[in-house]
């Protein structure tokens, strides 16, 4: 579930839909609006926003427009209240029964409250498109993406715990080589949210099989129109430019490392999470390029986005593999 809000996150950024709906009502947000009346009036709340007084409304939008990106916002925050019952009410009815396993109640309630983390970063998100741009600040966006991840990739270490211990097997333990590899891909996520959130895969052009594009940007190595002037910091994290560029060059050090883990996996006789881990970095590296040549098409975004969860589930299920007891010394 939490991968597949993260797919909808991103249908939800490229169609420009984050901020077509301007509260945050946790409970009456759960039905969208039934009548015209209160589809008018939602449509009237959106009208006092920056991106509709600036770019939509200029554009002609029309309520049956905004009905279709309220639709993917909707179901985004729908499917964040679900994923929270989901896990709460099983935590609490597996808490009454006395069925978790010792050591295990701080860790599931820390997840729970990543959730609701997200739920509250999710609408500081959305606020920094209602009152002070066009679309959501890139930082925020980010934040939002990293919460999701970090949750996603302590429930599949929680989760490999849980079967070790069914096994009868201690819990495995994060190895400095796990660490090396979880913290690149982390860095590479978060640059891939930067992008996102600037609109930056453009910047390199388009066009299928296009050198120009890629490997190449815009024809050239080193991308022209990096601004430098507000310090190295912002230029690092918000000239579109060069965040586009670090994120494609970093790819690039993440699989070397990643091919390291999975060497080593495989050598221990972990066959399967190398092959997997394997086939998921290698899937992201071709969608990356493909969402380059297509000038960053919605489909194929979309599909890189879905693939980068499974890359970091994959990594994680790699990181807890290297560091089970049957690995040390």
């Amino acid at each position: 579930m939490i991968v597949g809000i993260v797919v909808v996150g991103g249908i939800t950024r490229l169609t420009e839909s984050g901020v077509s709906i301007t509260e945050w009502n946790v409970v009456s947000g759960t039905l969208p609006p039934l009548t015209q009346a209160q589809w008018q009036a939602e449509f009237d709340a959106y009208r006092q926003t920056p991106q509709y007084i600036l770019v939509n409304g200029p554009a002609g939008m029309t309520l049956a427009t905004y009905k279709s990106i309220f639709f993917w916002e909707w179901v985004h925050r729908l499917l964040a209240r679900t994923i929270g019952m989901v896990f709460a009410v099983p935590l609490a009815w597996f808490w009454l029964r006395g069925r978790i396993p010792a050591g295990y109640k701080p860790r599931l309630l820390a997840l729970l409250a990543l959730g609701g983390l997200q739920g509250a970063v999710g609408w500081w998100m959305v606020k920094s498109g209602i009152v002070h741009d066009v679309k959501v600040s890139h930082y925020r966006l980010a934040t939002h993406l990293a919460v999701a991840l970090f949750t996603l990739g302590g429930i599949v270490w929680t989760m490999l715990d849980l079967r070790a211990l069914a096994r009868g097997e201690a819990r495995s333990r994060l190895t400095g080589l796990g660490m090396l590899a979880l913290a690149m891909l982390a860095l590479q996520l978060v640059y891939g949210a930067l992008l996102a959130g600037l609109r930056a895969g453009v910047v390199a052009g388009a066009g299928w099989f296009s050198w120009d594009a890629w490997p190449l940007m815009q024809g050239k190595i080193w991308p022209d129109g990096v601004d430098w002037a507000a310090g190295a910091f912002h230029a690092l994290t918000s000239d579109p430019y060069l965040v586009h560029f670090f994120h494609r060059t970093w790819a690039w050090a993440v699989v070397a490392v990643l091919v390291v883990v999975a060497r080593v996996l495989r050598r221990s006789g972990q066959r399967r999470v190398s092959v997997a881990l394997h086939c998921a970095f290698g899937m992201q590296v071709v969608l990356g390029i493909a969402t380059v040549w297509s000038g960053v098409a919605i489909g194929l975004a979309v599909l890189h986005q879905l693939c980068g969860a499974v890359l970091l589930a994959c990594t994680v299920w790699a990181a807890h593999a290297l560091g089970r007891p049957a690995q040390r010394g």
